[in-house]
């Protein structure tokens, strides 16, 4: 985890192990959550009015981290398994695909390689999801389109004294963490190593998040 040719909040680089858990193949997209809105009497967000930002298929954007995990709680609460979102680390085992040392969630070639990434940006939303190719996971559009929600709260030096096993940051901070590359940024395409963050109650139009199935109870919450 982390990259030592990254910036600083992204060393040391250090090994973590995880327990089993699934995760989302795509971020949840405007018609998945409007299932959650129509069953919670939960507001949308103002984006699915907008054209740009309404398409059934494109991922939701403009959740707070709260919204998100209000969303967990609901599947939860539908199915009878346990979702939440996910970790950094959890995150970063889905991107890198066991590729350890890998620059980008398909390798170590550059965005522009590919056709999406040089034109798909031109139209300024997110595209629809599962557009690029799936990693060997089966995982779509990590490390780009929009940025990621995380459990964790967000802290620069949190690497220098995670843990080993699920390392989870529950140390409130000002920010929650998130992953990812996002389609309102002039770098489009996320590294797997690189971190961002936002307050939890922020809303923005290239924020969505993705689910994680827990498959063994850990030790934390949010």
């Amino acid at each position: 985890m982390g990259c030592g040719t990254g910036r600083t909040d992204e060393n040391p680089v250090h090994r973590v192990l995880v327990d089993a858990f699934a995760i989302g193949a795509t971020t949840v997209t405007n018609l998945q959550y409007q299932l959650f809105a129509k069953a919670t009497n939960e507001v949308m967000p103002p984006t699915s009015t907008n054209a740009s930002f309404s398409d059934p298929s494109q991922p939701v954007v403009a959740v707070t981290w709260f919204g998100a995990m209000a969303y967990c709680r609901w599947l939860t609460q539908e199915t009878g398994l346990t979702f939440r979102l996910p970790t950094e680390a959890e995150w970063e085992w889905a991107v890198r695909d066991r590729r350890e040392k890998a620059l980008y969630a398909w390798g170590d070639e550059p965005p522009e390689t590919f056709k999406l990434y040089r034109t798909g940006w031109q139209d300024e939303r997110p595209h629809r999801v599962g557009l690029q190719p799936p990693n060997r996971f089966g995982l779509y559009d990590l490390g780009d389109n929009v940025h990621e929600w995380c459990l964790d709260w967000y802290a620069p030096q949190y690497y220098q004294n995670s843990p080993l096993r699920n390392p989870v940051n529950l140390t409130p901070t000002a920010r929650r963490a998130s992953r990812g590359g996002s389609w309102r940024h002039r770098i489009k395409v996320s590294r797997c190593a690189a971190r961002s963050s936002l307050s939890p109650s922020f809303a923005y139009t290239d924020y969505g998040f993705r689910v994680v199935q827990v498959l063994r109870e850990g030790n934390f919450q949010a």
